[in-house]
């Protein structure tokens, strides 16, 4: 059975009419090599920009 069925969007759209709105994460959460660095890299410039301003 396909994904797209009419019955599994109408459930997907009855679970998106329960779900809780959240406001969407304001930084990557995790301690990953590739989030670390990330974050580094955004501190970094917002370091640039403090000193700038």
């Amino acid at each position: 059975m396909p994904k797209t069925s009419l019955k599994n969007i109408q459930k997907q759209k009855k679970k998106a009419g329960r779900k809780i709105a959240r406001p969407p994460v304001s930084r990557i959460q995790g301690n990953t090599p590739g989030v670390r660095k990330r974050l580094k890299k955004a501190a970094g410039k917002a370091r640039a920009a403090k000193a700038e301003g």
